[in-house]
């Protein structure tokens, strides 16, 4: 048995490793940094920079979508290297991710560069929604059915499996993700407080490290109002790196006595995720992930419903914002037949989620089945892989 090397390639970060260790997070870009000019920061080599103010990215995706292949095979070559994974990819077999409905070239340009660079001995090109399904019916053998929530980088999937089969009329794409948010947020913040518009990566921080899911919005913008601190329970502080003493930002209580730089967080700690469920907020015409989810089980046979509502799956960066499974929880019960019982259920990991999929794919019995074998390609061309592949 040959071994599998599993590369869940998200916009952000890079989730890779073989399938008998652990998942590596890798930053699915290369980055500069001012302090630095010359040398350019592959993937997790940003560890060595010494000051990460003001870094220039050059992301390989846009708009969910892989399109700078220049940048994407430096990171690939970085992922492949002795310096993160070292891998023999002559000798294993790689399961790769991808978004769904990905543009035919995508997918072409992506079988050709591992068949014929990296020349890998086989390879399964897959939706990470579809590896997320299959690590969930895993772990929840009774359950026939799921809807799989990714709240990605940059939009949002709502995607419904039903006997493992993904049910296209259902997935419904919403165009808000990590990426808009940490943007939204530099916007609001340089507006208010402290000019951050070229400082993505500390922004992204305080976003993760601050931000969280409000369960009443016109509560919490009551509560965000008062001017004390001690009825205002909501007010932070974020304490800025300095990049000398401090590598990463921390909040704090305001009032705190510090030397540093810092950022006072009020509404902006739960006005920013709120955008995941109102996205006309800033402007875009769509529903949010309550109303999305619905809507997908408006396009899957009535019978299914109790199922699919029993079994809604967050995963994705941004689903580990405090407070999301509750939220969303409570919105759909909102929307749904009262009859049925809603259920969301966040792993405990929601990034590597799809990436722990593949690595029990892997193990599957009938994995060999479903990938197709250099020898395979080299005679039956792109063709075998679309049929194949179920994108």
């Amino acid at each position: 048995m040959e071994s599998v090397f599993v590369l869940d390639n998200g916009a952000w970060t890079a989730k890779v490793g073989l399938s008998t260790q652990s998942p590596l997070i890798v930053p699915n870009c290369i980055m500069k940094a001012k302090s630095e000019k010359r040398r350019p920061f592959i993937g997790n080599q940003i560890e060595e920079c010494r000051d990460v103010s003001g870094l220039y990215f050059m992301l390989p995706f846009q708009k969910g979508y892989l399109i700078n292949w220049d940048i994407q095979k430096t990171v690939w070559d970085y992922i492949f290297s002795k310096e993160c994974c070292p891998v023999n990819l002559n000798q294993v077999s790689l399961i790769i991710t991808e978004p769904p409905f990905n543009f035919p070239s995508n997918q072409e340009a992506m079988i050709e560069i591992f068949f014929e660079e990296f020349e890998v001995a086989s390879l399964l090109k897959i939706n990470p929604s579809t590896l997320c399904n299959y690590n969930y019916r895993h772990r929840n053998t009774t359950s026939k059915c799921c809807i799989v929530v990714d709240v990605g980088y940059s939009f949002c999937h709502i995607i419904p499996y039903i006997n493992d089969v993904k049910i296209k009329a259902g997935i419904r794409r919403i165009d808000v993700g990590g990426k808009l948010l940490t943007n939204h947020l530099k916007e609001i913040l340089s507006y208010r407080q402290l000019h951050v518009m070229d400082e993505t990566y500390v922004v992204n921080q305080v976003k993760e490290d601050c931000c969280f899911v409000s369960q009443d919005f016109n509560a919490d913008m009551e509560i965000a109002k008062k001017v004390k601190f001690d009825e205002n329970t909501i007010v932070k502080d974020y304490v800025l790196p300095d990049f000398t003493t401090i590598r990463r930002g921390y909040v704090v209580d305001p009032g705190t006595d510090s030397d540093q730089q810092t950022l006072r967080m009020n509404n902006e700690r739960f006005t920013i995720p709120e955008i995941l469920f109102h996205p006309s907020d800033v402007g875009i015409k769509q529903m949010g992930i309550p109303e999305a989810i619905i809507d997908c089980l408006k396009n899957c046979e009535y019978e299914t419903w109790p199922h699919l509502l029993s079994n809604i799956v967050l995963t994705g960066g941004s689903s580990k914002f405090p407070g999301m499974r509750e939220r969303v929880l409570r919105d759909v019960q909102s929307l749904a037949p009262s009859e049925y019982v809603v259920q969301v259920h966040l792993p405990e990991d929601p990034i590597t989620y799809a990436w722990e999929g593949g690595k029990l794919l892997a193990s599957d019995p009938s994995y060999s089945s479903l990938v197709v074998k250099r020898e395979e390609y080299e005679e039956e061309g792109h063709a075998l892989c679309c049929d194949k592949f179920d994108i």
